[in-house]
């Protein structure tokens, strides 16, 4: 068993020195850098079953630590229907795995001098100031819950964009029925409208909450978004690709999957198991009336994990910094704090709070993978994700591709807990 072992591991790290040493990412192998080869095949085994039990089709995975690869895997089918074989450069659908370049984005701007992050936000978009909240109000006559409006407190700031403490809501997630009711009403979303409609749509709603006080995972990124485009004078996407992409050599990250390319876009089932339901992910190869800085991107396991080593990294990578150490220790920091509302606690984890872009491990317990303080980590609706874990040097990136929902979440926590036990030093 041990000879297998050792030989899976040699093969394995000739197969990552090829690979990834072409991306500007080092391999090595596992005990070179404290984790266990035989552990991580552990990893393998969970994903292959969740293949196997049809729940998923395919998936990649990596992990590095101390700036290398230790392992990068590809299982079961990039496109089932097609019999294609997952590839380590697979696209994925990002979806909310956009938000942390929209977050590190805006930060670039901040250390540009361009805008602070307690600016009002209709500082530059004018039509989201002065804003009123919708406020539930119990009538005991009736034993019913009613909503009034009231005036905000102050306004929203670039900072609570950041956070999702702005009181600007996912219309069909909120518990605030009435603002709920108002976002289907004035079509407030993200897809298939152009900036100008996103915004003139949602200056028709009220909030769901007074800004500063409630965090609810929301539309707030892709606000943050537009102010990129204002203050940058470019597309959101192109400030992507000059700025971040580029500079990071993520060459196969965007918010359109060009012709040449598409062959390799990962693909979900035809029908979601846990439902029955046709599963429909969004378009990534036709250019969008908007790029969506909240859900709108597609990329590979190999750039995300670019990306997520240049954070661990006090925002460099290979002698490019994009962000100052300062700056990625403030983004990684908590800004909830006690006295913050949680709406929607799936959404930032139980143990954890939430930074500029990220959610944040504020107890090494209670949460239900074990991690340490100071871990930050988010992923995509339709089964992406990442953890970046200062303390141990590590950054792990998980891509699949199905229909959003509870399903994504359980297999992520899953992978992070088999990750975790292979760490051996």
């Amino acid at each position: 068993m041990k000879r297998h072992v050792a030989l899976l591991t040699l093969i394995t790290l000739g197969l990552l020195t090829s690979h990834a040493g072409a991306q500007g990412l080092p391999a090595a192998r596992p005990e070179q850098v404290g984790l266990s080869s035989e552990r991580l095949e552990r990893v393998s085994r969970v994903l292959r079953a969740e293949i196997d039990a049809g729940k998923i089709p395919g998936a990649v995975a990596l992990v590095a630590r101390r700036g290398q690869i230790v392992y990068f895997e590809a299982f079961g089918a990039r496109d089932k229907a097609a019999n294609a074989p997952m590839t380590k450069d697979a696209i994925f659908r990002l979806y909310s795995m956009t938000k942390p370049f929209t977050s590190v984005a805006a930060m670039m701007l901040m250390e540009d001098g361009k805008l602070v992050i307690t600016d009002p936000v209709s500082k530059f978009i004018p039509q989201l100031g002065r804003r009123e909240v919708s406020v539930p109000q119990f009538d005991p006559a009736t034993g019913k819950v009613g909503y009034v409006t009231v005036p905000a407190e102050r306004e929203i700031t670039v900072q609570d964009l950041l956070r999702h403490t702005s009181g600007i809501v996912y219309g069909q997630n909120t518990p605030n029925t009435r603002v709920s009711e108002l976002y289907e009403a004035n079509k407030v979303g993200w897809a298939d409208q152009t900036p100008e409609e996103q915004i003139e749509r949602l200056s028709r709603v009220p909030l769901a909450s007074q800004p500063g006080t409630t965090w609810e995972y929301s539309l707030s990124t892709d606000v943050l978004g537009r102010v990129v485009e204002k203050v940058s004078g470019m597309r959101l996407g192109q400030f992507f690709a000059e700025r971040i992409f580029a500079p990071l050599k993520m060459t196969d990250t965007a918010f359109v999957v060009p012709a040449d390319k598409r062959g390799r876009l990962a693909q979900p089932l035809t029908v979601e198991p846990s439902t029955g339901k046709p599963i429909t992910l969004v378009d990534v190869t036709v250019t969008p009336k908007n790029d969506a800085g909240g859900a709108g991107s597609a990329g590979t396991t190999i750039d995300y994990a670019r990306f997520t080593q240049m954070m661990l990294n006090g925002g460099q990578l290979d002698g490019v910094r994009l962000l100052s150490p300062t700056t990625v220790a403030f983004m990684t920091s908590d800004h909830l704090g006690p006295a913050t509302r949680i709406v929607s606690r799936g959404g930032v984890g139980v143990g954890y709070g939430f930074g500029l872009g990220f959610a944040v491990r504020t107890s090494a317990g209670i949460a239900g993978v074990s991690g340490p303080v100071g871990e930050y980590r988010w992923g995509g609706a339709a089964g992406t994700g990442f953890w970046i874990d200062p303390p141990e040097q590590m950054v792990t990136v998980l891509m699949t591709q199905g229909a959003p929902g509870p399903a994504r979440g359980a297999l992520s926590a899953l992978f992070r807990q088999m990750v975790r036990q292979a760490i051996v030093e």
